[in-house]
């Protein structure tokens, strides 16, 4: 689902963002029920399915799998799920743990085992918020350089002075195809963009094209 309001709490910084640096769980129960959180860092969809099947394969007989998640850059896009509790219950509480703490790329997934007494909406918005606070307490927040992905193409008797860009301003290589015509897919800090672009148009003979990013 991709958010109709901008994060803005997400976009006052241009050049960096904040996410979660390592998976946690953290447990909550109230009036016999338990809650466990969850919490994953992640960058695509693919990867929140993975997370997902995996935390259901440890709980096959839980009652619910509620969870949210916020992705990209600017933190515009989201997913919600009450799984079955009622309407605005689970998902929202969860994702306004996320966003209380300006994060993106993270997901929580709450577990929920039935205690035999309901809570009614405010004690489910109580717990599932409360499981998600703690389990996001735990974990160390990460400040990282924003990337705009480029794709480059060029002759490897170029290569070196490639490489020399591309380390000097630590860009990320996500992808890269070497033979007598190489073609790397790399992520540039947001903050050098101009001058690291400066740098590559100075190679001769590369191709340079920006492609689409979260």
């Amino acid at each position: 689902m991709v958010s109709l309001r901008k994060n803005t709490l997400l976009m006052s910084d241009p050049f960096y963002y904040h996410t979660i640096e390592k998976a946690v769980s953290a447990e909550f129960s109230d009036r016999g029920s338990k809650f466990i959180a969850y919490a994953f860092p992640v960058a695509s969809a693919e990867a929140f399915k993975q997370s997902l099947n995996e935390v259901k394969k440890m709980h096959p007989k839980a009652s619910h799998y509620c969870f949210a998640y916020r992705i990209g850059h600017d933190g515009n896009i989201y997913r919600v799920s009450d799984a079955g509790e009622p309407s605005g219950s689970a998902g929202r509480p969860i994702l306004g743990q996320i966003d209380a703490r300006q994060l993106t790329n993270t997901l929580v997934i709450v577990v929920r085992y039935f205690g035999g007494t309901l809570l009614g909406v405010p004690g489910l918005i109580n717990a599932y918020k409360s499981s998600t606070s703690i389990a996001l307490q735990l974990t160390p927040l990460q400040r990282k350089k924003i990337e705009i992905n480029y794709e480059l193409q060029f002759d490897y008797t170029v290569m070196n002075d490639v490489m020399m860009v591309i380390k000097k301003f630590t860009c990320t290589v996500l992808r890269q195809e070497q033979q007598l015509f190489s073609v790397f897919d790399i992520g540039i800090p947001a903050l050098d963009e101009s001058e690291v672009l400066q740098k590559l148009e100075e190679i001769r003979g590369i191709g340079i094209k920006k492609k689409a990013t979260l």
